[in-house]
């Protein structure tokens, strides 16, 4: 590739005048307004030289801005010394699986779950993992020292596809191929045992694409895989993406799957790297389900090394005891899915996840996939001989949970550290049939307050005393 410089760069923050910064899964903000072209070309320059690779690839969501930004991302890039190479649109995880079989560097300009209006980047080290702290705050370093390129001072050759790509298309096929052999995780041991080729014959499955990434994807594989599929919010127009569907707005989902009586229904975020799902009678399963699921078929097959899962803080009490019902130990997190593969690598483990739909199967990839946790569950549910709500509903139970996001114009530690007594009183007096969470946001000027209990009630106004503590801490 070959270019001259043309413009400097500049120094001050974004447009907007707001600072930009990674939080728990890349950086996100207002396209154009906040999250423009000389900030995101500066990010790409400042990244250039901690991804651990001379080429990276880049995919987009379907949002309007992306195309935009995609570029201002080859060219920051570029210009720190990196060949770039644009994988179109693409979810998330065919972007780390791109990474993975190719050693390469990737980053994905998406803002996942977030409105049209949003946009952010997410970057994946050579062979597809995110970022660990060290590497990100190095960038961030680099970022905040010049934070703005105002022109790309070298020109990339630059080619955005508007058709599937070969990157694409080796993710569908490792998704196919992981469905249909069993005897290992990654369907590349020479003792591999092909079962079917259409292991979801005879379901009938609606899928919510967002409007996103997943959009040109997820049909073909399921039916591929012998699934009868009905899908919804698959016509992106760059402004639609998460509107009211997807995995964060399941309300079209449910009602899709009641209507038409179909076995299971799948939703994804925008980026695809997560799934939430629904039941034949219209339950909404979220990734401690699915965790519940997956974990058990794989303990019950010899295939969970250590039988350990790693889960987050968030994980409900339900899915902890069905595990450890089924002899099943859990490691907990932070939050962040970068956190959970973390613990996944350092102890050889092979499954964790998040709540929110982030699943994490580290034999086959870095990354939270949700099309491919969603075939895992529908193919393990098979197996047991039951439709997925009805495998949820004979392995778990769940724990009613209190959720409440409380504002603090103090610093968010010090506030949860100034009310120990009072979360420790908490606990005790749920016991072992509740849990008790309280922890500062680290995206938002608030405290997360989270209560679990079998109770409902005992569980609410457990939650309602904390949140009086933590403003009577933000007071004083």
């Amino acid at each position: 590739m070959t270019g001259r410089s043309v413009h400097p760069p500049s120094s001050g923050p974004a447009a907007s005048g707001q600072v930009l910064r990674f939080g728990t899964d890349g950086v996100r903000a207002r396209a154009g307004s906040v999250l423009d072209e000389p900030a995101v070309r500066a990010l790409g320059r400042a990244a250039a030289a901690h991804l651990g690779a001379d080429c990276v690839v880049i995919g987009r969501d379907t949002r309007e801005s992306g195309p935009a930004l995609a570029l201002a991302l080859a060219e920051g890039l570029v210009d720190g010394g990196l060949d770039v190479t644009s994988l179109g649109v693409v979810p998330t995880p065919a972007v780390a699986h791109e990474c993975q079989i190719d050693g390469v560097a990737g980053a994905v300009v998406s803002a996942s779950h977030n409105p049209w209006f949003d946009n952010g980047i997410k970057l994946f080290a050579a062979g597809g993992r995110k970022l660990d702290d060290r590497v990100q705050s190095a960038i961030q370093e680099a970022w905040d020292a010049c934070p703005r390129l105002d022109g790309p001072r070298v020109a990339p050759d630059w080619d955005d596809p508007s058709e599937e790509t070969a990157a694409g298309r080796r993710w569908v096929e490792a998704l196919i191929r992981w469905a249909i052999y069993e005897g290992s995780l990654d369907g590349r041991e020479v003792a591999r045992q092909q079962v079917d080729e259409r292991p979801l014959a005879g379901r009938s499955l609606v899928v919510d694409c967002a409007n996103g990434a997943t959009s040109a994807f997820a049909a073909d594989i399921l039916r591929r895989l012998g699934a009868e599929v009905g899908v919804i919010h698959a016509s992106p127009d760059g402004r639609n993406i998460n509107e009211g569907c997807g995995s964060t707005h399941p309300d079209d989902l449910r009602a899709a799957v009641l209507q038409t009586g179909a076995d299971a229904g799948l939703a994804f975020d925008g980026d695809g790297d997560r799934v939430i799902a629904v039941s034949d009678d219209g339950t909404l399963l979220d990734g401690d389900d699915l965790l519940a699921v997956c974990g058990i078929d794989l303990h019950d097959r010899g295939l969970l090394t250590g039988d350990t899962m790693a889960v987050t803080v968030m994980a409900n009490l339900g899915l902890r005891r069905a595990l450890a019902d089924h002899g099943i130990a859990v490691h907990e997190t932070a939050v962040g899915d970068r956190y959970v593969l973390e613990a996944l690598e350092a102890n050889g483990w092979v499954l964790g996840g998040e709540q929110s739909g982030h699943v994490i199967f580290r034999s086959m990839a870095t990354t939270g996939d949700g099309l491919l946790t969603g075939i895992q569950a529908l193919v393990a549910a098979g197996r047991a001989g039951r439709t997925l709500g009805g495998r949820v509903a004979d392995l778990m139970v769940r724990a009613p949970q209190v959720l409440h996001a409380v504002p603090v114009s103090a610093d968010g530690v010090t506030v949860v550290a100034s009310m120990a007594d009072e979360v420790t009183e908490a606990a005790a007096q749920l016991g072992s049939a509740g849990r008790v969470l309280v922890r500062p946001s680290g995206t938002e000027p608030v405290v997360r307050v989270m209560v679990e209990a079998f109770d409902a009630a005992e569980a609410a106004a457990v939650a309602d005393r904390l949140v009086e503590s933590v403003r009577r801490a933000d007071r004083y």
